[in-house]
């Protein structure tokens, strides 16, 4: 299991170092204890977070609404949870990326 992902009851529980405003929205690898994934979108008026919610549902196959983002909203360490989903199932998912 990495420390970047884990299972949390019937959900998957992320922790993400993201960097907003890339030229394209994409998974780069570890960084630290946390996945880092670059979006392209500013980090303004929740433009970022919006772009990492809709990346993460894509590339997972699930709906927005599975998608919660749980703490920093306004920061580069994010910690997101998938609901009803395995961790091994969104570290297949997200390395394929």
């Amino acid at each position: 299991m990495s420390d970047w992902l884990k299972n949390v009851g019937g959900d998957a529980l992320l922790s993400l170092h993201i960097q907003p405003g890339a030229k394209k929205t994409e998974v780069v690898g570890r960084h630290g204890a946390a996945l880092k994934i670059r979006l392209a979108a500013p980090p303004v008026d929740g433009k970022a977070n919006d772009c990492l919610i809709e990346f993460l549902a894509t590339a997972l196959g699930v709906t927005k609404r599975r998608v919660e983002l749980i703490s920093g909203a306004s920061a580069r360490a994010k910690r997101v949870r998938i609901e009803d989903m395995d961790s091994a199932l969104v570290r297949e998912r997200l390395y394929a990326c």
